[in-house]
């Protein structure tokens, strides 16, 4: 091939990123145009609205970077244009301290905001980010359509319209950066949300961890969370990196987030506001490139009045807030759910188990209290009662268990004449633990004791368990 001819095969030069600039700071809006320009982007400039909405008349740009308060009107406005392409992203930029005004501009769609005077190398990030989001939004319309229909969206199951507008929440939040508070009640899906989230962000290749507040010691919480060096209390024999070490670059899923210990939380609400923290014992900051998703199972404003959320924690915390819908509220969700779940059940245990549409009739019968991990539960356990039919006499099984409450459901322990108060209260905490998956509060709250002393009890078993081991 000659020289001519290979010419003609060559991809064009790919033409360069537009970037409208809109602030009425002739001196501001010239600096910030040198440094988006260095970041290999052309620029367009305006002055108010006016001129911004000319400029995008004549060439829809790539990414908005609009001042909050303009001459003639607020800056935000341009969020809802409709000559503006569906993939241009927006940055708002404020003065104003509190971004109270730019948290809500997030909401409406904005990619990120900025505050006055700002740091050139976070614009320059926002910028570097700016092309994965764009990828990221398209994956997202892939999943708003066909996954959809299908009753899926990632890993969440539902298609009933509660369930849709949670989808386009997630859609919005999940491409930004924007910390997210997850509110509902138990078992309605909340860590699922987090993972949704986490997996259609930007951050996707890196870790995401998940830490229950309210399973984790009040004494250890701390450095599970930051970490603690060598010496820095009885038993830090090393150094130990907690969960905003390693999950640097990823998501950090805090849930119960309302069981936190009150002095913790300001260690908490200072790492959001400076992007640094310290280990126990430590002296040196470290820098944090953490998102945090935060859940309760309380409703949020209720907790922030009682005292056990702090109130400057809470607006930090609930910059993007997504409320779960019980499984009550969500149609007929539960037998596509109730299909999911055996579904997998089949694949696991190789077999090919059905439902009777008795079954189904009495699944939906039911209240669920506890939401869709009560259902899970239940489907599990009908699908060991059945055979290859799943009908409603395993739907009533399940039922029979629960009408012995205010005990365990049902659940019995026996115990010999004789045996010691200890070991029978030891099997006891166990057994209530794991007839609750694991949820200590409620366990407390069962067994009529405190939760504080229901880890004293836990911590007493796991050392002599250590004890015997050695």
């Amino acid at each position: 091939m000659s020289e001519d001819e290979l010419a003609l095969t060559e991809a064009p030069p790919a033409k360069p990123l537009l970037a409208l600039l809109v602030d009425d700071d002739d001196d501001f809006r010239a600096s910030v145009a040198a440094l988006v320009e260095r970041e290999g982007f052309e620029t367009r400039l305006a002055g108010s609205l006016k001129e911004a909405r000319q400029a995008i008349a004549e060439a829809p740009p790539d990414i908005v970077l609009v001042d909050l308060r303009l001459p003639d009107g607020l800056g935000a406005e341009l969020l809802g244009e409709a000559a503006l392409a569906s993939d241009t992203e927006f940055v708002v930029v404020t003065g104003n301290a509190s971004v109270e005004s730019a948290v809500e501009a997030m909401r409406e769609g904005a990619l990120d905001y900025l505050t006055k005077p700002f740091d050139p190398a976070r614009l320059k990030s926002v910028l570097a980010n700016m092309a994965r989001t764009r990828s990221l939004k398209r994956e997202l319309q892939d999943l708003r359509g066909e996954l959809r229909r299908l009753g899926h969206f990632g890993r969440m199951v539902g298609r009933s319209e509660p369930m849709q507008e949670i989808y386009n929440l997630i859609a919005r939040v999940a491409p930004t950066t924007a910390s997210v508070l997850v509110a509902g009640e138990s078992g309605t899906g909340k860590e699922l949300v987090a993972e949704t989230v986490h997996a259609l962000s930007r951050r996707k290749d890196r870790p995401l961890f998940a830490v229950n507040c309210g399973a984790v010691s009040p004494n250890l919480i701390e450095s599970e969370l930051f970490g603690h060096e060598k010496g820095s209390f009885t038993g830090a024999d090393r150094r130990r990196s907690g969960y905003f070490e390693r999950a640097a670059g990823g998501t950090l899923f805090l849930d119960e987030i309302t069981e936190m210990p009150a002095e913790l939380q300001v260690k908490l609400l200072r790492v959001l506001e400076s992007g640094r923290f310290l280990r126990v014992g430590g002296t040196e900051p470290i820098e944090s490139d953490v998102r945090i998703i935060a859940a309760t199972n309380r409703d949020p404003a209720e907790a922030v009045s009682s005292g056990a959320l702090r109130e400057d924690l809470y607006y930090r915390l609930n910059v993007f807030p997504i409320v779960l819908p019980p499984l009550r509220e969500r149609g007929s969700d539960y037998e596509l759910l109730a299909q999911h779940f055996l579904d997998e059940l089949n694949e696991t245990e190789k077999s090919e188990k059905v439902w009777t549409e008795a079954a189904l009739r009495a699944i939906g019968q039911r209240a669920w209290p506890g939401n869709v991990r009560e259902l899970r539960n239940a489907v599990h356990r009908a699908f060991i009662l059945a055979d290859r039919e799943i009908d409603e006499e395993a739907i009533r099984a399940i039922d029979v268990l629960r009408d012995d409450e205010p005990g365990a459901d049902g659940e019995t322990l026996e115990v010999s004449v004789g045996t010691e108060i200890a070991a029978f209260e030891k099997r006891l905490i166990l057994a209530t633990l794991r007839h609750f998956d694991g949820d200590k509060k409620l366990a407390a709250q069962k067994l009529g004791i405190s939760l504080k002393t229901l880890y004293n009890r836990l911590n007493v078993y796991r050392a002599e368990n250590e004890a015997g081991s050695d």
